[in-house]
């Protein structure tokens, strides 16, 4: 009986299939492709915050609420500026007095009495000029000594050094305070004033209000907390001020310019197809390095920040919505 040859022909074009398959899959795989960047869409914000520590008394607004510059947001409340407030206004209530009475001088009866004083050393003057002229006469004629004579003579200088003096009393009272008195007690008054306006301007900042149009995104305490200077109370957002950022290897900026429009496409917008133009470029620095797997052929690459600015208004995007650029 005659013995079969196996037929070898099947496993044959098995082999050749296999083969042609693993052709295939290995130039598909090796060949060059678009590579997809994702990045995600950022949005300018601003802190609201108070220069005056404070309770939290009232919140306005609620988050994703869209304010307008000059909006109240939230009010705090601070008793001890309200009490700072109460001493700088009583300091000015005392300047305001010790300027009136520079201003004014002496009262209406010190100036009577300070005239009457001086009326009273003219007639006492004249009455020892008189007296003087009479022994001065006797003293001439050789019916007095010498001695009488000076001792008049010293009573009448003294007479005149009175009246002087009560003169001067008088101009005194009269005339007020000196000018140098008056400034003083002006700028005390200008010093408290300007206390009482630091004061208010801290007032102020327990009134909380939006510096531009936008959108409420983020409220950090609740009604009744206590935040402290400086403290963000809420983050507002300018949703007209929006860009896109992506994280790019180096090796793959070779096709990424400055100034350059480029196309990417928003999965959120229905994969709208939008214009950006890039604004910016920087390293993120050591720790965003891609690391080379070898020690021989390969080395680290940085890794960059490229930021985008939307061409043009761009409806329904909002920040952390992805954005992919090929």
């Amino acid at each position: 009986m005659e013995k079969k040859k196996p037929n070898y022909i099947p496993a044959l074009l098995l082999i050749i299939a296999v083969v042609a398959i693993a052709a295939v899959c290995g130039f598909f795989a090796f060949s060059q492709t678009d590579t997809t960047i994702q990045g995600q869409a950022e949005v300018t914000e601003y802190r609201v915050s108070s220069k005056v520590p404070g309770r939290v008394l009232n919140i306005l607004v609620e988050e994703g609420q869209f304010v307008h510059a000059g909006d109240t947001l939230a009010i705090l409340e601070a008793p001890e500026v309200q009490a700072k407030l109460s001493q700088a206004e009583a300091a000015e209530d005392a300047a305001a007095a010790i300027s009136r009475k520079a201003e004014k001088g002496a009262r209406e009866e010190q100036i009577r009495a300070a005239y009457e004083m001086w009326q009273k050393a003219i007639a006492g003057r004249e009455v020892m000029e008189k007296s003087y002229q009479r022994v001065k006469n006797l003293y001439d004629q050789g019916v007095t000594t010498a001695q009488k004579l000076d001792e008049i003579t010293a009573q009448r200088d003294a007479a005149i050094a009175t009246e002087k003096a009560a003169k001067s009393q008088y101009d005194l009272a009269k005339n007020g305070a000196q000018q140098e008195d008056k400034e003083a007690a002006n700028a005390q008054v200008n010093r408290a004033k300007g206390a009482i306006a630091e004061v208010n301007s801290y007032i102020k900042e327990t009134v909380l209000v939006a510096q531009m149009d936008g959108e409420v995104t983020d409220i950090f305490p609740s009604i009744g907390e206590l935040v402290g200077t400086g403290a963000p109370v809420m983050n507002v957002a300018l949703m007209d001020k929006m860009w896109v950022t992506f994280n790019v290897r180096e090796d793959k900026l070779a096709n990424i310019k400055m100034d350059q429009i480029l196309d990417v496409t928003v999965p959120a917008l229905d994969n709208k197809v939008i214009k950006v133009k890039v604004t910016n470029m920087k390293d993120l620095g050591s720790y965003a390095a891609w690391k080379a797997t070898k020690t021989t052929g390969q080395y680290d690459m940085k890794t960059f920040s490229v930021k985008a600015v939307p061409t043009g208004k761009v409806e329904g995007l909002r920040p952390g919505m992805t954005v992919l650029m090929k």
